[in-house]
């Protein structure tokens, strides 16, 4: 749960996602397999591994040498835990929803419930829907955006109710690798950054202020897709480094 981790972790996803989000596109403007693999697995694969550099960065930043740095590593520590396997799963399942399900089914009973819903629970699906119908984009963007937000509300339910047990982790990991910013410091950044990413796009301000262009494209489909799950996965953070900073119980 350190702020290094985390970094690199939402790089590496973001990347991925992003990459094949752009390997699906070109796909269908008929660019041959070959070159998608070897244009986009390229560019994807360095984009990626800049998030490893947080992880060494962070360790020198708290004072530690590159060598003690990864004499400390160990497999253990890249092994994802039960939350991370949740959190790929799902970020897997709104792809597949995202880039196959959605544009053939745009309409259905089901899929107006999901996005009632959806626009009951979140304000933000309000301001997408209005900012894509402005910006005359197609309607399967609602549907995957409600999925997205319903994968993050049950993936946020699950990590919560494992809070005192993911605190105390923290808490253990703090005594063997403390902290460049100090725990306070931290729990404060991760929930500064939680409001951020709580108004951004729960309440739809990052879709009001981003421009047509960059929502119809990757970086709007990323954030569409990803973003709500990304948002949980940060909630939860704020909410265990937090906790820790109480006594052990």
């Amino acid at each position: 749960m350190g702020a290094a981790r985390l970094l690199a972790k939402g790089w590496v996803v973001f990347a991925l996602y992003v990459g094949g989000l752009a390997a699906l596109g070109a796909v269908h403007h008929g660019v041959a397999i070959a070159d998608i693999a070897q244009r986009l697995g390229v560019c994807t694969a360095l984009f990626a591994a800049m998030g490893l550099l947080f992880i060494g960065g962070y360790g020198i930043s708290a004072g530690l040498s590159v060598s003690h740095t990864l004499s400390r590593l160990k497999p253990v520590h890249l092994a994802p835990g039960f939350n991370d396997l949740v959190f790929v799963a799902f970020a897997l399942f709104a792809f597949c929803v995202q880039t196959g399900f959605a544009p053939q089914h745009p309409e259905g009973s089901a899929i107006s419930a999901l996005q009632g819903a959806s626009r009951f629970a979140v304000f933000g699906q309000h301001v997408l829907g209005d900012k894509l119908a402005a910006c005359g984009l197609d309607g399967s963007r609602v549907l995957a955006s409600a999925f997205a937000w319903l994968l993050a509300f049950i993936f946020l339910g699950s990590a919560l109710s494992r809070m005192r047990l993911a605190a105390a982790i923290v808490r253990f990991e703090r005594k063997a690798r403390p902290e460049a910013l100090g725990p306070q410091a931290l729990a404060f950044a991760l929930g500064l950054a939680a409001v951020f990413g709580i108004q951004a796009l729960y309440m739809g301000t990052a879709y009001t202020l981003m421009p047509c262009k960059p929502l119809g494209g990757l970086v709007g489909d990323a954030l569409i897709g990803l973003g709500p799950l990304m948002l949980a996965y940060l909630i939860f953070a704020a909410v265990a480094n937090l906790l820790a900073l109480g006594p052990e119980r």
